[in-house]
């Protein structure tokens, strides 16, 4: 079909959730990542993902899946967003559940629609760019491909999954789409190099565009149980029976992830396209990706975030967040990582951001919940 129609049938879903246990103490069960601001912009990460998106699809036609607890907050912080596109989750279930359940509700409204998933807690740039790149992945879709954003490499990161890309797809609208031949996990450094090199490998920046009857059908060929969860909900959802068919439903879905439901085995049979994102993208996975979003390039600076943030600092390097009010003093020290709340302290260093989690696994076997 032609990009207009195509453009006009689509729909942007933003799933906010996910406690990001890579940002504790900082992100928390009741204060996830996506509601910080993180990137320095004076807005939260979710703020900023609904400022790309609802340009490109519409302000109407944004949804946003979230937990309940989280419900206040999102609507505060995106006061435009249509009740009707708020989609409440009683309790994580994966992104299976939540970008399925998405498509199902959308595709009954509005049979035909395309939608485009998107993390409501990844910092991009270069909005045109953005654009242009989910414009081509829009295309692809209407098509009839599963279609996933890939971003082309600036570094050999083992911090990112990614995407064997394969040959080019002729498809009007789409000019550098191609096979997604298959997902590689998070390499070793030297694996990475290799990858880097090649200049076959993207980074998996976890964006899926689709039709959704398209999205469903794949889904119910790897869990037809959940397929069938999902349309029960769809079904109700938009009548008096939502709450009652919700506590019902909700707690049996199975939880796992969409990457295993529906992209993965896309890529298996020949249906996963991938459109290569040139836009600078980070997924803020860890206080080290804090650090180098704030980066200048010299290697030397102290990133400080929080409000009335009282840090002193001397040849010192690294990230600090503060949210007590106390005065934090650094001396010679470099790629420090200084997390600072009313209630915990988190003191360790850029090469080992990605160990916080077991800190935070650990505190939950230890019976330590009120600080998560």
């Amino acid at each position: 079909m032609a990009e207009n129609s195509a453009m006009d049938r689509f729909y942007s879903v933003i799933p906010a959730g996910g406690i990001g246990s890579r940002l504790w103490p900082l992100s928390r069960a009741d204060a996830p990542k996506f509601l910080h601001d993180l990137s320095g912009s004076g807005r939260s990460l979710l703020r900023d993902t609904w400022e790309r998106l609802a340009p490109i699809s519409g302000e109407q036609r944004v949804m946003v899946v979230t937990g309940r607890a989280h419900r206040a907050a999102v609507e505060q912080q995106i006061p435009e967003l249509a009740d009707v596109n708020v989609v409440l989750e009683s309790e994580p279930r994966e992104s299976s559940a939540a970008i399925g359940l998405a498509a199902a509700i959308l595709e009954r409204r509005e049979p035909g629609v395309i939608i485009g998933s998107f993390a409501a807690d990844h910092v991009i740039t270069q909005s045109e760019a953005f654009r242009d790149t989910v414009v081509q992945a829009v295309n692809a879709a209407d098509a009839g491909y599963i279609v996933t954003i890939g971003i082309t490499p600036t570094e050999p990161s083992v911090g990112f999954g990614y995407i064997l890309t394969g040959d080019a797809l002729d498809i009007p609208g789409a000019s550098t789409a191609m096979v997604a031949k298959r997902f590689v996990e998070k390499p070793d450094l030297e694996t990475a190099k290799k990858y880097l090199k090649s200049k076959k490998y993207l980074w998996n920046g976890g964006m899926f565009i689709a039709r959704a009857d398209k999205l469903l059908e794949q889904l119910g060929k790897a869990e037809p149980e959940l397929l069938a969860g999902l349309l029960e909900l769809a079904e109700a959802w938009d009548t008096p029976r939502r709450g009652a068919v919700v506590d019902q439903v909700w707690p049996k879905l199975k939880k796992i992830a969409i990457d295993y439901t529906v992209a993965e085995p896309a890529a298996v049979d020949g249906t996963l396209a991938v459109v290569p994102g040139d836009f600078s993208w980070d997924d803020v996975g860890d206080f080290a990706s804090i650090a180098k979003l704030h980066s200048t390039g010299r290697g030397s600076e102290l990133a400080i975030l929080g409000k009335n943030a009282r840090v002193l600092s001397d040849s010192s390097s690294g990230v600090v967040v503060s949210q007590s009010g106390r005065v934090i003093s650094l001396i010679g020290v470099k790629d420090i990582v200084v997390v600072d709340t009313p209630d915990a302290l988190l003191v360790t260093t850029s090469e080992h951001a990605q160990r916080v989690k077991s800190v935070v696994d650990a505190l939950r076997l230890g019976g330590s919940g009120d600080v998560l």
